[in-house]
């Protein structure tokens, strides 16, 4: 986590986000997509995220239309891992931390085998200070990570296992949209997530899934995992140590193994986290602004903020990772 005592990162000057600008002030962002369509879907392909900015985007309504242009229906939020508010159909809120907090990196939704290929951010809002959406290109983290680790996330995979309830976490009804039993059952049974439920009533799950993975389309390898959130090692040392006293390790809202079972050392993501930050790319948004990344290509983030800030996002494309390893 970080607070708005420290320095933001310095903006990178660089070809990720690929800007583009509306032609005339005003210009409406939906009849504007017609001509652009064809363009940000090749720039995805390459370099991996587009900025669009100056255009009348028509707020949430607008947004959601202009993401749905894209061809596929918008994605609900399902098996989240944080907390989001729906705004208008296929539209959330960006994830609702605390302003002082920080969010590292991460691919949408890699903690598990589905996921969306494509994801925007609109900002609505422009904090004061702060609140950037940090992004960066997962195929240069992937071959920035340590060659011995990238083996082992690759061959072994990983396993992901989430306590919920109990005041610590997102609770599985949030977690799952319904309040049944049943309901939580067969939607693990269908996406290959073990489910069981622990005697204080609570949920625990557990799925294998990849550390890396494969782009469909461009075939480049990417580091596609969000095991340096769900590893015990992103805590404070103190607040572990309060979390295991409290539950036992067992019981920890959330952690990453290998797929095998082995533990993570804390040293590997401590490595990992490092790469993490020196791929960071910073741009202040500006109030209109749209980013749309592929999901798999680019990871993104946010930075601590003071004042108001609003930015929403939907995500389209789904796509399922192979048979569990």
């Amino acid at each position: 986590m970080t607070d708005l005592s420290q320095p933001t990162p310095a903006i990178l000057q660089g070809e990720l986000p690929r800007i583009v600008s509306a032609t005339r002030a005003g210009e409406s962002l939906l009849e504007a997509l017609p001509r652009l369509r064809a363009d940000i879907e090749a720039t995805l392909l390459t370099v991996g995220g587009v900025l669009l900015r100056g255009f009348d985007v028509g707020g949430a309504e607008g947004f959601r239309a202009f993401a749905a242009g894209f061809g596929h229906p918008l994605l609900t939020y399902e098996f989240g891992s944080t907390p989001r508010s729906q705004v208008t159909g296929g539209v959330y809120t960006s994830t609702e931390y605390p302003a002082h907090q920080s969010i590292p990196l991460h691919n949408e939704q890699a903690y598990t085998r589905d996921w969306p290929m494509k994801i925007w951010f609109y900002c609505e809002t422009a904090a004061p200070v702060g609140g950037e959406t940090p992004i960066a290109d997962s195929r240069a983290i992937y071959r920035a990570v340590d060659a011995g680790t990238r083996e082992r996330f690759a061959s072994r995979g990983l396993m992901y296992v989430r306590n919920y309830g109990n005041g610590l976490d997102v609770p599985w009804q949030q977690v799952f949209n319904t309040g049944e039993r049943s309901e939580v059952e067969a939607y693990c049974a269908r996406h290959r997530i073990a489910c069981e439920w622990k005697d204080d009533g609570e949920l625990r799950t557990r799925q294998l899934v990849q550390g890396v993975a494969t782009h469909p389309v461009t075939g480049d390898p990417v580091w596609f995992n969000q095991a340096h959130l769900f590893h015990a090692s992103a805590l404070t040392e103190e607040m572990r140590e309060v979390l295991v006293d409290a539950v036992g390790a067992d019981n920890l809202p959330r952690d990453v193994f290998y797929g095998d079972g082995t533990p993570i050392a804390d040293a590997e993501l401590d490595a990992v986290r490092g790469v993490l930050d020196a791929h960071k790319i910073v741009f202040p948004w500006q109030q209109g602004d749209v980013v749309m990344l592929d999901n798999m290509l680019t990871a993104h983030a946010r930075e601590p903020f003071s004042g108001p800030r609003k930015v929403i996002v939907a995500m389209a494309q789904a796509h399922g990772a192979a048979p569990p390893l």
